[in-house]
């Protein structure tokens, strides 16, 4: 059985809301019915074959290709069951995600695995902003799985995240790990103004110090932490620069905070 590929016939002129077309709900259906699956654009309703050329027959294999751009909610609520999309993306790709994969081979929109269950994400570009954060007016973001960004991230990535793993191999903007409740946010690369903003518990682990770090953070000078080569050596099977870092003795300088807020997260900067 072949990938069933989804091909733009054109470029959309408005974004197009693409969330029915998950792997588990095209399972058993033939062509004509995926084709038949009725989809929002802007104020209107359009059957799927109107906008894409369908081909292949394997569901669980789900390739989006074309101007990809224009295409928001690509696996929302996934849960089973791989999809490739061969370009960049529109908003909220992967929301509420429960299983499976996506591959982004390009940049992301904003909230990007925004209130995420399971599964794992891997954006091959850029992540936009709020990546792993919770809707607007909501106040629970990413609660599980794993993001992992080659790129840079944008601002607020892991606004009000509660649990999971965020791996950014870049930069990431300003705010990182705002409201914070748990989970993981490991940035290779270098971070904005103010990371932890809010953060109630969770790690932010940095290999560079931040522009800028907010008054209500206390340093607490530096430690050897048993835990962090151990959590360094659970990336080793992951496809990422994670993977191939150089073993560390977990010495690090950790701030504690925000005091503004519960105070019981940590920002940890690894010293070489």
């Amino acid at each position: 059985m072949s990938a069933l590929t989804l091909i733009l016939k054109k470029t959309p002129t408005q974004q197009v809301d693409v969330s029915p077309l998950i792997p588990e709900n095209l399972t058993d259906l033939s062509k004509p019915e995926i084709g038949a699956i009725i989809l929002v654009t802007g104020n209107q309703h359009v059957r799927t074959d109107t906008i894409f050329t369908i081909s292949g027959d394997d569901p669980e294999r789900l390739i989006f290709t074309g101007e990809t751009t224009k295409l928001d909610y690509i696996g929302k609520n996934c849960s089973i069951g791989q999809i490739n999309v061969q370009g960049s993306c529109g908003a909220y790709t992967g929301m509420g995600m429960k299983g499976g994969q996506i591959n982004i081979y390009g940049n992301t929109g904003a909230f990007t695995a925004c209130e995420m269950r399971g599964g794992l994400v891997r954006i091959e570009g850029d992540g936009g902003d709020f990546l792993g954060a919770a809707r607007p007016g909501n106040q629970i973001g990413m609660m599980g799985g794993m993001v992992i960004v080659t790129g840079n991230a944008g601002a607020r990535v892991g606004d009000q995240m509660r649990r999971g793993t965020l791996l950014i191999e870049g930069n990431a903007g300003n705010y990182a790990g705002s409201r914070m409740l748990a989970g993981t946010i490991a940035i290779l690369g270098k971070t904005g103004n103010y990371p932890g903003y809010g953060m109630k518990r969770g790690t932010l682990l940095l290999w560079h110090s931040p522009n800028k770090l907010g008054a209500t953070f206390n340093d607490c000078g530096c430690h050897t932490l048993g835990f962090l080569p151990l959590l360094l050596e659970s990336y080793r099977s992951l496809e990422t620069r994670f993977a191939f870092l150089p073993k560390t003795t977990g010495r690090a300088r950790r701030f504690c905070g925000d005091m503004a807020s519960l105070g019981r997260g940590e920002i940890l900067i690894l010293v070489p």
